[in-house]
Protein backbone atom coordinates (compact mmCIF):
# COMPACT_ATOMS: atom_id res chain seq x y z
CA UNK A 1 0.00 0.00 0.00
CA UNK A 2 1.36 3.44 -0.77
CA UNK A 3 1.87 6.50 1.10
CA UNK A 4 -1.12 8.55 0.45
CA UNK A 5 -3.20 5.14 0.28
CA UNK A 6 -1.80 4.29 4.09
CA UNK A 7 -2.82 7.83 5.41
CA UNK A 8 -6.35 7.71 3.60
CA UNK A 9 -6.99 4.51 5.23
CA UNK A 10 -5.52 5.48 8.97
CA UNK A 11 -7.65 9.28 8.49
CA UNK A 12 -10.91 6.97 7.59
CA UNK A 13 -10.14 4.80 10.59
CA UNK A 14 -9.97 7.85 12.79
CA UNK A 15 -13.23 9.26 10.93
CA UNK A 16 -14.94 6.10 11.05
CA UNK A 17 -14.23 5.14 15.05
CA UNK A 18 -14.92 8.84 16.49
CA UNK A 19 -17.86 9.45 14.44
CA UNK A 20 -19.36 5.93 15.56
CA UNK A 21 -19.02 6.43 18.74
CA UNK A 22 -20.04 9.17 18.90
CA UNK A 23 -23.35 8.51 17.56
CA UNK A 24 -23.88 5.67 20.12
CA UNK A 25 -22.98 7.75 23.07
CA UNK A 26 -25.74 10.15 21.93
CA UNK A 27 -27.99 7.72 21.36
CA UNK A 28 -27.55 5.94 24.13
CA UNK A 29 -27.91 9.13 26.18
CA UNK A 30 -31.28 10.30 24.42
CA UNK A 31 -32.66 6.90 24.62
CA UNK A 32 -32.56 6.32 28.61
CA UNK A 33 -35.83 8.16 29.55
CA UNK A 34 -37.55 5.78 27.34
CA UNK A 35 -36.19 2.99 29.10
CA UNK A 36 -37.07 4.23 32.44
CA UNK A 37 -40.66 2.86 32.76
CA UNK A 38 -39.16 -0.80 31.93
CA UNK A 39 -36.63 -0.50 34.21
CA UNK A 40 -38.39 0.57 37.01
CA UNK A 41 -40.91 -2.43 36.40
CA UNK A 42 -38.01 -5.20 36.23
CA UNK A 43 -36.02 -4.21 39.36
CA UNK A 44 -38.67 -2.58 41.50
CA UNK A 45 -37.37 0.81 41.48
CA UNK A 46 -39.45 4.19 41.76
CA UNK A 47 -38.67 6.44 38.81
CA UNK A 48 -38.57 8.72 41.11
CA UNK A 49 -35.61 7.00 42.00
CA UNK A 50 -34.41 5.98 38.56
CA UNK A 51 -34.50 9.96 37.50
CA UNK A 52 -30.55 9.56 39.00
CA UNK A 53 -29.85 7.32 36.11
CA UNK A 54 -30.41 10.54 34.39
CA UNK A 55 -29.05 13.32 36.31
CA UNK A 56 -26.10 10.73 37.22
CA UNK A 57 -24.94 10.96 33.80
CA UNK A 58 -25.04 14.48 33.55
CA UNK A 59 -23.38 15.45 36.96
CA UNK A 60 -20.25 13.31 35.91
CA UNK A 61 -20.06 14.36 32.63
CA UNK A 62 -20.13 18.06 33.78
CA UNK A 63 -16.87 17.37 35.97
CA UNK A 64 -15.06 15.24 33.56
CA UNK A 65 -15.77 16.35 30.03
CA UNK A 66 -12.93 19.75 30.36
CA UNK A 67 -10.48 17.32 32.33
CA UNK A 68 -11.03 14.11 30.30
CA UNK A 69 -9.62 16.55 27.35
CA UNK A 70 -6.40 17.73 29.47
CA UNK A 71 -5.70 14.21 30.35
CA UNK A 72 -5.64 12.96 26.58
CA UNK A 73 -3.54 16.09 25.45
CA UNK A 74 -1.22 15.03 28.69
CA UNK A 75 -1.00 11.52 28.78
CA UNK A 76 -2.27 10.51 24.81
CA UNK A 77 -5.78 11.48 23.32
CA UNK A 78 -6.11 7.91 21.99
CA UNK A 79 -4.67 6.23 25.39
CA UNK A 80 -7.76 8.17 26.82
CA UNK A 81 -10.01 7.86 23.83
CA UNK A 82 -9.80 4.28 24.64
CA UNK A 83 -9.98 4.61 28.37
CA UNK A 84 -13.39 6.17 27.80
CA UNK A 85 -14.83 3.43 25.77
CA UNK A 86 -13.29 0.31 27.81
CA UNK A 87 -15.14 2.03 30.67
CA UNK A 88 -18.34 2.55 27.99
CA UNK A 89 -18.13 -1.37 27.13
CA UNK A 90 -17.92 -2.14 31.09
CA UNK A 91 -21.02 0.56 31.92
CA UNK A 92 -22.93 -1.00 29.66
CA UNK A 93 -22.51 -4.59 30.60
CA UNK A 94 -22.99 -3.26 34.12
CA UNK A 95 -26.74 -2.07 33.29
CA UNK A 96 -27.37 -4.65 30.98
CA UNK A 97 -26.84 -7.45 34.13
CA UNK A 98 -28.18 -4.99 36.56
CA UNK A 99 -31.08 -6.77 38.93
CA UNK A 100 -31.47 -3.13 40.87
CA UNK A 101 -31.69 0.23 40.25
CA UNK A 102 -29.26 1.08 41.93
CA UNK A 103 -26.61 -0.99 39.84
CA UNK A 104 -28.38 0.50 37.02
CA UNK A 105 -27.50 4.36 38.17
CA UNK A 106 -24.39 3.04 39.29
CA UNK A 107 -23.69 1.73 35.42
CA UNK A 108 -24.94 5.38 34.33
CA UNK A 109 -22.69 6.95 36.89
CA UNK A 110 -19.53 5.69 35.07
CA UNK A 111 -20.82 5.79 31.46
CA UNK A 112 -21.27 9.62 32.17
CA UNK A 113 -17.38 9.70 32.60
CA UNK A 114 -17.28 7.87 29.80
CA UNK A 115 -19.19 9.20 27.04
CA UNK A 116 -17.93 12.40 28.06
CA UNK A 117 -14.20 10.75 27.44
CA UNK A 118 -15.10 9.81 24.10
CA UNK A 119 -16.82 12.91 23.02
CA UNK A 120 -14.01 15.17 24.33
CA UNK A 121 -10.88 13.21 22.88
CA UNK A 122 -12.48 11.61 19.95
CA UNK A 123 -13.02 15.15 18.73
CA UNK A 124 -9.48 16.23 19.41
CA UNK A 125 -8.26 13.20 17.78
CA UNK A 126 -10.23 13.83 14.48
CA UNK A 127 -8.90 17.27 14.72
CA UNK A 128 -5.32 16.12 14.73
CA UNK A 129 -5.36 14.03 11.81
CA UNK A 130 -7.04 16.28 9.78
CA UNK A 131 -6.13 19.45 8.51
CA UNK A 132 -7.71 22.61 6.38
CA UNK A 133 -10.46 21.83 4.73
CA UNK A 134 -10.12 18.09 6.00
CA UNK A 135 -10.59 18.90 8.86
CA UNK A 136 -13.32 21.07 8.87
CA UNK A 137 -15.21 18.00 6.16
CA UNK A 138 -14.39 15.95 9.44
CA UNK A 139 -15.62 17.95 11.97
CA UNK A 140 -18.78 18.46 10.47
CA UNK A 141 -19.44 14.94 10.16
CA UNK A 142 -18.67 14.00 13.54
CA UNK A 143 -21.37 16.88 14.27
CA UNK A 144 -23.55 15.28 12.29
CA UNK A 145 -23.30 12.06 13.70
CA UNK A 146 -23.91 13.78 17.04
CA UNK A 147 -26.75 15.05 15.71
CA UNK A 148 -28.20 11.40 14.24
CA UNK A 149 -27.35 10.18 17.53
CA UNK A 150 -29.24 12.65 19.71
CA UNK A 151 -32.55 12.29 17.52
CA UNK A 152 -33.04 8.82 16.98
CA UNK A 153 -31.99 7.55 20.44
CA UNK A 154 -35.55 7.61 21.50
CA UNK A 155 -37.02 5.93 19.09
CA UNK A 156 -33.99 3.54 18.80
CA UNK A 157 -35.08 2.70 22.74
CA UNK A 158 -38.63 2.38 22.27
CA UNK A 159 -37.66 -0.33 19.59
CA UNK A 160 -35.17 -2.41 21.68
CA UNK A 161 -37.66 -2.32 24.85
CA UNK A 162 -40.31 -3.93 22.52
CA UNK A 163 -37.75 -6.57 20.47
CA UNK A 164 -35.08 -7.34 23.03
CA UNK A 165 -36.60 -5.69 26.28
CA UNK A 166 -34.89 -2.79 27.55
CA UNK A 167 -31.43 -4.26 28.21
CA UNK A 168 -30.77 -4.92 24.68
CA UNK A 169 -29.85 -1.37 24.03
CA UNK A 170 -26.82 -1.62 26.33
CA UNK A 171 -25.50 -4.93 24.72
CA UNK A 172 -25.71 -3.56 21.38
CA UNK A 173 -23.85 -0.51 22.19
CA UNK A 174 -21.29 -2.74 24.17
CA UNK A 175 -20.68 -4.45 20.83
CA UNK A 176 -20.30 -1.39 19.10
CA UNK A 177 -17.96 0.40 21.45
CA UNK A 178 -15.88 -3.34 21.01
CA UNK A 179 -15.65 -2.44 17.57
CA UNK A 180 -14.32 0.90 18.00
CA UNK A 181 -11.84 0.21 20.12
CA UNK A 182 -10.51 -2.57 17.65
CA UNK A 183 -10.72 0.03 15.20
CA UNK A 184 -8.90 2.58 16.85
CA UNK A 185 -6.22 0.42 17.55
CA UNK A 186 -5.34 -0.54 14.05
CA UNK A 187 -5.89 3.15 12.50
CA UNK A 188 -5.97 5.27 14.85
CA UNK A 189 -2.58 7.16 15.85
CA UNK A 190 -1.06 8.06 19.41
CA UNK A 191 -1.05 12.19 19.71
CA UNK A 192 -0.15 14.46 22.69
CA UNK A 193 0.54 18.38 23.26
CA UNK A 194 3.90 18.41 24.12
CA UNK A 195 3.56 22.58 24.68
CA UNK A 196 0.66 21.84 28.05
CA UNK A 197 1.97 21.73 31.01
CA UNK A 198 1.63 18.16 33.02
CA UNK A 199 -0.60 20.09 35.18
CA UNK A 200 -4.46 18.54 35.53
CA UNK A 201 -6.62 19.95 38.01
CA UNK A 202 -8.04 17.21 39.86
CA UNK A 203 -9.30 19.55 42.53
CA UNK A 204 -11.41 21.57 40.04
CA UNK A 205 -13.45 18.49 38.47
CA UNK A 206 -14.03 16.98 42.19
CA UNK A 207 -15.13 20.22 43.54
CA UNK A 208 -17.76 20.54 40.40
CA UNK A 209 -19.18 17.10 41.33
CA UNK A 210 -19.29 17.93 44.89
CA UNK A 211 -21.16 21.05 44.22
CA UNK A 212 -23.79 19.60 42.04
CA UNK A 213 -24.44 16.05 43.89
CA UNK A 214 -25.92 17.97 47.13
CA UNK A 215 -27.64 20.23 45.04
CA UNK A 216 -29.46 18.08 43.53
CA UNK A 217 -29.72 15.56 46.23
CA UNK A 218 -31.12 18.57 48.09
CA UNK A 219 -33.58 19.16 45.30
CA UNK A 220 -34.71 15.33 45.11
CA UNK A 221 -35.21 15.31 48.66
CA UNK A 222 -36.92 18.61 49.58
CA UNK A 223 -40.49 17.27 48.59
CA UNK A 224 -39.66 13.88 51.61
CA UNK A 225 -37.19 16.09 54.01
CA UNK A 226 -39.16 19.64 53.13
CA UNK A 227 -37.62 23.16 51.52
CA UNK A 228 -36.00 24.32 55.08
CA UNK A 229 -35.19 21.30 56.68
CA UNK A 230 -31.88 20.46 57.90
CA UNK A 231 -31.11 17.99 55.50
CA UNK A 232 -32.37 20.18 53.05
CA UNK A 233 -30.56 23.26 53.79
CA UNK A 234 -27.29 21.57 54.65
CA UNK A 235 -27.26 20.14 51.08
CA UNK A 236 -27.09 23.33 49.69
CA UNK A 237 -24.63 24.59 52.22
CA UNK A 238 -22.35 22.35 51.14
CA UNK A 239 -23.07 22.76 47.17
CA UNK A 240 -22.16 26.56 48.01
CA UNK A 241 -19.51 25.68 50.48
CA UNK A 242 -18.20 23.74 47.35
CA UNK A 243 -18.55 26.09 44.45
CA UNK A 244 -16.68 28.36 46.78
CA UNK A 245 -13.99 26.40 46.99
CA UNK A 246 -13.95 26.13 43.25
CA UNK A 247 -13.73 29.44 42.55
CA UNK A 248 -10.81 29.41 45.36
CA UNK A 249 -9.09 26.23 43.11
CA UNK A 250 -9.40 27.83 40.04
CA UNK A 251 -7.77 31.04 40.78
CA UNK A 252 -4.66 29.48 42.09
CA UNK A 253 -3.99 26.21 40.03
CA UNK A 254 -1.79 26.35 37.16
CA UNK A 255 -4.33 25.20 34.06
CA UNK A 256 -7.35 25.65 35.69
CA UNK A 257 -10.71 23.54 34.69
CA UNK A 258 -11.97 27.19 34.05
CA UNK A 259 -10.52 30.16 33.47
CA UNK A 260 -12.18 32.26 35.78
CA UNK A 261 -11.03 35.61 33.53
CA UNK A 262 -13.31 34.39 31.15
CA UNK A 263 -16.17 34.70 33.32
CA UNK A 264 -15.79 38.50 32.43
CA UNK A 265 -16.81 38.14 29.24
CA UNK A 266 -20.10 39.05 28.59
CA UNK A 267 -21.00 37.61 25.80
CA UNK A 268 -19.60 34.45 26.81
CA UNK A 269 -21.64 34.49 29.92
CA UNK A 270 -25.06 34.97 28.47
CA UNK A 271 -24.29 32.71 26.06
CA UNK A 272 -23.42 29.98 28.51
CA UNK A 273 -26.13 30.70 30.29
CA UNK A 274 -28.56 30.41 27.22
CA UNK A 275 -27.10 26.86 26.52
CA UNK A 276 -27.56 25.87 29.79
CA UNK A 277 -31.38 26.63 30.11
CA UNK A 278 -31.35 25.17 26.34
CA UNK A 279 -29.74 21.91 27.27
CA UNK A 280 -31.83 21.62 30.75
CA UNK A 281 -35.33 22.44 28.77
CA UNK A 282 -34.87 20.10 26.60
CA UNK A 283 -33.25 17.25 28.90
CA UNK A 284 -36.44 18.01 31.31
CA UNK A 285 -38.85 17.74 28.50
CA UNK A 286 -38.08 14.44 27.52
CA UNK A 287 -37.91 13.33 30.91
CA UNK A 288 -41.25 14.03 31.76
CA UNK A 289 -42.63 13.04 28.46
CA UNK A 290 -41.24 9.84 28.45
CA UNK A 291 -42.98 9.11 31.78
CA UNK A 292 -46.35 10.85 30.54
CA UNK A 293 -46.58 8.84 27.68
CA UNK A 294 -46.82 5.93 28.55
CA UNK A 295 -48.58 5.66 32.37
CA UNK A 296 -51.66 3.76 31.93
CA UNK A 297 -53.25 6.67 32.98
CA UNK A 298 -52.84 9.03 30.83
CA UNK A 299 -51.60 7.88 26.85
CA UNK A 300 -50.46 4.60 28.03
CA UNK A 301 -48.36 4.10 25.27
CA UNK A 302 -45.82 1.63 24.86
CA UNK A 303 -42.16 2.82 24.43
CA UNK A 304 -42.02 2.48 20.77
CA UNK A 305 -44.98 4.72 20.53
CA UNK A 306 -43.22 6.65 23.21
CA UNK A 307 -40.58 6.86 20.86
CA UNK A 308 -42.16 7.93 17.90
CA UNK A 309 -44.56 10.26 19.65
CA UNK A 310 -41.13 12.26 20.72
CA UNK A 311 -39.58 12.26 17.46
CA UNK A 312 -41.07 16.15 16.57
CA UNK A 313 -39.15 17.21 20.03
CA UNK A 314 -35.82 15.44 18.87
CA UNK A 315 -36.04 15.08 15.21
CA UNK A 316 -37.10 18.60 14.69
CA UNK A 317 -34.37 20.40 16.73
CA UNK A 318 -32.15 18.10 14.43
CA UNK A 319 -33.82 19.12 10.91
CA UNK A 320 -34.13 22.87 11.90
CA UNK A 321 -30.70 23.34 13.37
CA UNK A 322 -28.95 23.43 9.67
CA UNK A 323 -30.92 26.04 8.55
CA UNK A 324 -30.61 28.01 11.15
CA UNK A 325 -26.91 29.86 10.69
CA UNK A 326 -27.92 31.27 7.30
CA UNK A 327 -30.85 33.03 9.03
CA UNK A 328 -28.85 34.07 12.00
CA UNK A 329 -25.78 35.46 9.25
CA UNK A 330 -28.87 38.06 7.96
CA UNK A 331 -31.16 39.23 11.46
CA UNK A 332 -27.97 38.54 13.95
CA UNK A 333 -27.38 36.16 16.24
CA UNK A 334 -29.02 37.59 19.65
CA UNK A 335 -32.30 38.01 17.95
CA UNK A 336 -32.47 34.72 16.42
CA UNK A 337 -31.37 33.34 20.11
CA UNK A 338 -34.11 35.69 21.48
CA UNK A 339 -36.97 34.59 18.61
CA UNK A 340 -35.86 30.66 19.42
CA UNK A 341 -36.26 30.88 23.30
CA UNK A 342 -39.61 33.06 22.75
CA UNK A 343 -41.03 30.48 20.47
CA UNK A 344 -40.02 27.63 23.20
CA UNK A 345 -41.77 29.68 26.25
CA UNK A 346 -44.98 29.43 23.86
CA UNK A 347 -44.71 25.69 23.64
CA UNK A 348 -44.01 25.24 27.33
CA UNK A 349 -46.60 27.83 28.09
CA UNK A 350 -49.29 25.60 26.12
CA UNK A 351 -47.89 22.41 27.48
CA UNK A 352 -48.71 23.87 30.90
CA UNK A 353 -52.30 24.01 29.89
CA UNK A 354 -52.66 20.50 29.50
CA UNK A 355 -55.21 18.32 31.77
CA UNK A 356 -56.36 14.75 31.66
CA UNK A 357 -58.13 14.50 28.46
CA UNK A 358 -55.46 15.63 26.19
CA UNK A 359 -55.07 13.16 23.43
CA UNK A 360 -51.60 12.96 22.01
CA UNK A 361 -52.65 15.57 19.11
CA UNK A 362 -53.08 18.23 21.64
CA UNK A 363 -49.43 17.84 22.43
CA UNK A 364 -48.09 17.78 18.53
CA UNK A 365 -48.09 22.09 18.14
CA UNK A 366 -46.22 22.43 21.05
CA UNK A 367 -43.72 20.11 20.65
CA UNK A 368 -42.63 21.25 17.13
CA UNK A 369 -42.82 25.27 19.01
CA UNK A 370 -40.11 23.73 21.51
CA UNK A 371 -38.51 22.11 18.66
CA UNK A 372 -38.03 24.92 16.20
CA UNK A 373 -37.37 27.51 19.23
CA UNK A 374 -34.78 24.73 20.36
CA UNK A 375 -33.34 24.91 17.18
CA UNK A 376 -33.24 28.75 16.55
CA UNK A 377 -31.39 29.19 19.72
CA UNK A 378 -28.91 26.25 20.15
CA UNK A 379 -26.80 26.81 17.11
CA UNK A 380 -25.89 30.92 17.72
CA UNK A 381 -25.63 30.75 21.08
CA UNK A 382 -22.88 28.09 20.73
CA UNK A 383 -21.25 29.65 18.22
CA UNK A 384 -20.85 32.70 20.37
CA UNK A 385 -19.38 31.23 22.82
CA UNK A 386 -16.58 30.53 20.89
CA UNK A 387 -16.76 33.80 18.69
CA UNK A 388 -16.44 36.10 21.60
CA UNK A 389 -13.02 35.33 22.50
CA UNK A 390 -9.27 35.34 21.44
CA UNK A 391 -8.03 32.94 19.17
CA UNK A 392 -5.69 31.01 22.39
CA UNK A 393 -8.95 30.91 24.72
CA UNK A 394 -11.33 29.40 22.02
CA UNK A 395 -10.74 26.05 23.75
CA UNK A 396 -11.84 27.62 27.27
CA UNK A 397 -14.85 29.12 25.66
CA UNK A 398 -15.79 26.41 24.33
CA UNK A 399 -15.01 23.67 27.46
CA UNK A 400 -17.59 25.99 29.90
CA UNK A 401 -20.06 25.73 26.92
CA UNK A 402 -19.98 21.99 26.81
CA UNK A 403 -19.59 21.81 30.70
CA UNK A 404 -22.96 24.37 30.95
CA UNK A 405 -24.93 21.82 28.73
CA UNK A 406 -24.36 18.55 31.38
CA UNK A 407 -25.07 20.91 34.36
CA UNK A 408 -28.33 22.51 32.59
CA UNK A 409 -29.25 18.88 32.28
CA UNK A 410 -28.80 17.62 35.67
CA UNK A 411 -30.00 20.50 37.46
CA UNK A 412 -32.93 21.33 35.28
CA UNK A 413 -34.23 17.16 34.97
CA UNK A 414 -33.62 17.11 39.00
CA UNK A 415 -36.29 20.00 38.98
CA UNK A 416 -38.50 19.24 36.49
CA UNK A 417 -38.40 15.13 38.23
CA UNK A 418 -38.95 17.15 41.97
CA UNK A 419 -41.51 19.26 41.05
CA UNK A 420 -43.69 16.39 38.70
CA UNK A 421 -43.74 13.89 41.72
CA UNK A 422 -44.49 16.46 44.33
CA UNK A 423 -47.66 17.39 42.84
CA UNK A 424 -48.67 14.47 41.95
CA UNK A 425 -48.55 13.19 45.20
CA UNK A 426 -50.06 16.52 46.14
CA UNK A 427 -53.37 15.94 43.73
CA UNK A 428 -53.38 12.31 44.81
CA UNK A 429 -53.46 12.32 48.70
CA UNK A 430 -56.15 15.42 47.77
CA UNK A 431 -58.64 12.81 46.42
CA UNK A 432 -57.97 13.61 42.30
CA UNK A 433 -57.86 10.90 40.22
CA UNK A 434 -54.66 9.51 39.10
CA UNK A 435 -54.68 11.04 35.15
CA UNK A 436 -55.54 14.60 36.75
CA UNK A 437 -52.43 14.57 39.22
CA UNK A 438 -50.26 13.65 36.11
CA UNK A 439 -51.41 16.28 34.05
CA UNK A 440 -51.43 18.27 37.11
CA UNK A 441 -47.96 17.56 37.89
CA UNK A 442 -46.82 17.55 34.05
CA UNK A 443 -47.72 21.10 33.64
CA UNK A 444 -46.31 22.25 37.20
CA UNK A 445 -43.31 20.96 35.41
CA UNK A 446 -43.87 22.85 31.81
CA UNK A 447 -44.36 26.36 33.79
CA UNK A 448 -41.36 26.29 35.52
CA UNK A 449 -39.39 25.28 31.90
CA UNK A 450 -41.34 28.18 30.74
CA UNK A 451 -40.25 30.81 33.25
CA UNK A 452 -36.43 29.10 32.50
CA UNK A 453 -37.01 29.69 28.41
CA UNK A 454 -38.24 33.26 29.39
CA UNK A 455 -34.61 33.56 31.27
CA UNK A 456 -33.31 32.38 27.94
CA UNK A 457 -34.83 35.77 25.53
CA UNK A 458 -33.30 38.10 28.57
CA UNK A 459 -30.04 36.06 27.53
CA UNK A 460 -30.30 37.44 23.77
CA UNK A 461 -30.25 40.98 25.47
CA UNK A 462 -27.31 39.76 27.62
CA UNK A 463 -25.27 38.69 24.94
CA UNK A 464 -23.55 41.79 23.42
CA UNK A 465 -22.13 42.06 19.80
CA UNK A 466 -19.61 39.32 18.23
CA UNK A 467 -18.54 37.88 15.23
CA UNK A 468 -21.35 36.52 13.10
CA UNK A 469 -21.50 33.63 11.32
CA UNK A 470 -21.25 33.16 7.51
CA UNK A 471 -23.81 30.07 7.38
CA UNK A 472 -21.62 27.48 5.61
CA UNK A 473 -22.39 23.90 5.20
CA UNK A 474 -19.80 23.73 8.17
CA UNK A 475 -21.70 26.01 10.26
CA UNK A 476 -25.11 24.33 9.21
CA UNK A 477 -23.13 20.93 11.07
CA UNK A 478 -22.24 22.80 14.11
CA UNK A 479 -25.57 24.21 14.66
CA UNK A 480 -27.09 20.31 14.36
CA UNK A 481 -24.57 19.15 17.17
CA UNK A 482 -25.30 22.06 19.21
CA UNK A 483 -27.41 19.92 21.12
CA UNK A 484 -24.70 18.09 23.06
CA UNK A 485 -21.40 19.55 22.08
CA UNK A 486 -19.98 23.10 20.93
CA UNK A 487 -17.81 23.13 17.60
CA UNK A 488 -16.00 25.63 15.60
CA UNK A 489 -17.99 27.38 13.30
CA UNK A 490 -17.03 30.07 11.02
CA UNK A 491 -17.31 33.10 13.35
CA UNK A 492 -14.44 31.09 15.84
CA UNK A 493 -11.46 33.34 16.29
CA UNK A 494 -8.97 31.66 13.95
CA UNK A 495 -11.08 29.99 11.79
CA UNK A 496 -12.27 31.31 8.14
CA UNK A 497 -15.09 28.57 7.73
CA UNK A 498 -15.69 26.93 4.36
CA UNK A 499 -17.63 28.49 1.50
CA UNK A 500 -18.84 24.85 0.54
CA UNK A 501 -22.73 25.15 -0.22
Amino acid sequence: MSDVAQVRSRTGGVLAATCISTLVVNANTSAVSILLPAISEDTGTSVTTLQWAVTGYSLVGAAVIVTSGSLGDVFGRRRVFQLGLLLFVVSCVMIALAGSGGMVIAGRVIQGAAGATILACGLSLLSVANSGDAQLRAVSLWGAAAAVGAAAGPLVGGVLVDVTGWQGLFWIDAGIAVLCMVLTVLTVAESRDPDRPRTIDYAGTVLIALTLTPLILGVTKSGDWGWFSVATLGCFAISVGAAVAFVVVEGRVAVPLVDLALLRNRVLVGSTIAILIGAGTINGLMYLLSLYFQDPATLGFSPLQAGLATLPATVGLVVIAPLVPRLAAKIGGRQTIGLGFALTTVGFVVVGLVNETWVYSAFLLPLVAIAVGMGLSNGPASAAATAAVPENQVGGASGISNMARYVGAAVATALAATIYGNVIATRTAAGAAQGDALASGLAAAAWMMAIFSFLGVLMAVVIGRHRATKGTLDDAAAAAAAVSFTLPTSATAGRTGSDRD
